[in-house]
């Protein structure tokens, strides 16, 4: 069993920002890759980015490409993404996700994820 809790979401301007964390608990989340997807009203939940298990990979959803960066701290059982120059478009519910099994490389696909947090909302206006 892998839990994992989000925070580090707010209101920011346009321009600005923000960097989320995902904490995780349970087996060894070291093990793990982690995926970052988002779900604005009224759409569906879409990839932001992912990292595999020893962080040596990273993917990004195309949109967020060159401003966002993910990463993880094993030792901390911790993982982030940065946020920068953040647009209106980018205001959704921010979700961090585990896989059911250890030792993958990520996947863009929700299917794939077993393990989800609650989310954190970030909101970009001005």
């Amino acid at each position: 069993q892998v839990h994992v809790v989000e925070s580090g979401g707010g209101s920011v301007q346009p321009g600005g920002s923000l960097r989320l964390s995902c904490a995780a608990s349970g087996r060894t989340f070291s093990s793990y890759a982690m995926g970052w997807f988002r779900q604005a009203p009224g759409k569906e939940r879409e990839f932001v980015a992912a990292i595999s298990w020893s962080g040596g990979s990273t993917y990004y959803a195309d949109s967020v490409k060159g401003r966002f960066t993910i990463s993880r701290d094993n030792a901390g059982n911790t993982g982030h993404l940065q946020m920068n120059s953040l647009k209106p478009e980018d205001t959704a519910v921010y979700y961090c996700a585990a896989p059911g099994g250890p030792y993958t490389s990520g996947s863009y696909r929700p299917k794939d994820y077993y393990y989800w947090g609650q989310g954190t909302q970030v909101t970009v206006s001005s």
